[in-house]
């Protein structure tokens, strides 16, 4: 799906005038503070349901007003859809009630999970590359975002485990446990869990297989000794189920789940030492790159087009990096947005014949649209 039209209302500093974009690549342009990553915040919104940058929605709403709103219309690459293939998204969310409005094509929906199938939205800025240096859980929602669009199933499982994880964890954390309550939520817990770890296991394999293509066509002086493994968070050889017995007497004293798909990992190593641990800033940049990459690829090769919000990335990435990034992305077929304090030179991202793409200058909270002479470039 490529977003073609966005309009805000009472969103952080951003203009509620509709916008119009390139389904292939738009520029923003524009100083700190003027409202790019605020634009590409609203996006996000369409398609994660929330803030990529802040937890709390209460940070976005327009200072002084209760409510703000998102509408998008996204085309999908499937033009057999009904609506000629167009979508009409709507988030909206009250701050003061805490209640949140979805809607899709004038009718109400209630799952965030709806509008996200619908919308694929893949952030990077000079956060993501915590998906290296970071913690699991940052590899794990990096891995969980990919399942999610490949498996659809996926997304209500997953509530349905951290559910029976919180429940356990509830036990855990009672003064008195009851053993035979636990082992009731064991079972469920267990089974949930090996149904998540199937799911995530089978898109791993396919993610690893594309990824070693992708490092292969990298020519990365490391590609060939890096490894990458799937860990589900217990030791498979035991059984999730013997090892919660194993440990039950560990889990009381701290009080919540120590084994399962909450402990689950993507494992990156060099050597058998991890890949954090040797790695230079630089190279830890460009795995993650093409870690990025090849998830948009596993989705390309199923018809989904992704779109990329790219923030501030001359931060973090010098012109080589930027360079394939952006020659990658288009050739995956994705929409991208890309933002920049200094006015992007195309000719310095693609090689000619430049791809279709679009040019803004945003100041104070309110896009222009420039005239380029790149219009129907890639036709």
């Amino acid at each position: 799906m490529a977003l073609l039209s966005l309009q805000t209302d009472k969103f952080r500093n951003l203009s509620p005038s509709r916008l119009e974009f390139s389904p292939s690549v738009n520029l923003i342009y524009g100083e700190n503070g003027s409202g790019k990553t605020s634009l590409l915040e609203a996006i996000g919104y369409l398609g994660l349901g929330r803030s990529f940058r802040q937890h709390r929605h209460k940070v976005v709403c327009h200072q002084g007003d209760q409510q703000f709103v998102i509408f998008g219309q996204v085309k999908s690459a499937h033009l057999n859809e009904n609506h000629g293939g167009i979508s009409r998204l709507g988030f909206s969310r009250n701050v003061q009630a805490q209640e949140t409005r979805l809607r899709v094509d004038g009718e109400n929906v209630y799952s965030l999970s709806v509008l996200a199938s619908l919308f694929p939205v893949s952030v990077i800025d000079p956060g993501v590359f915590d998906i290296v240096a970071g913690g699991p859980g940052k590899r794990r929602q990096f891995l969980d975002w990919l399942v999610f669009h490949v498996e659809p199933s996926f997304g209500a499982l997953w509530q349905q485990c951290q559910r029976s994880i919180s429940q356990r964890n509830r036990i855990l954390r009672s003064g008195t446990i009851d053993d035979h309550l636990l082992q009731v939520w064991d079972r469920q817990f267990v089974e949930l869990s090996e149904q998540v770890d199937r799911l995530r296991e089978s898109v791993f394999r396919t993610f690893q297989e594309e990824f070693r293509a992708t490092l292969a066509d990298s020519h990365s002086e490391w590609s060939e000794a890096l490894k990458v493994d799937y860990y589900p968070g217990w030791d498979r050889k035991k059984g999730l189920y013997n090892t919660l017995l194993e440990h039950r007497e560990q889990e009381r004293k701290v009080g919540h789940t120590l084994y399962g798909p909450n402990r689950a990992d993507i494992r990156l190593r060099y050597h058998n030492r991890a890949v954090a641990e040797i790695f230079s800033r630089g190279q830890q940049k460009t795995l993650v790159i093409l870690m990025k990459l090849t998830q948009g690829k596993v989705l390309a090769d199923r018809g989904k087009q992704v779109t990329f919000l790219l923030d501030d990335i001359n931060a973090e990435l010098d012109q080589g990096h930027r360079r394939l990034l952006a020659e990658r992305l288009i050739r995956l077929g994705s929409q991208v947005f890309l933002t920049a304090i200094e006015r992007p030179d195309p000719t310095q991202l693609w090689e000619s014949p430049l791809p279709e793409y679009k040019m803004f200058h945003v100041e104070h909270g309110q896009l222009m649209e420039e005239q380029t002479s790149a219009s129907g470039a890639s036709e």
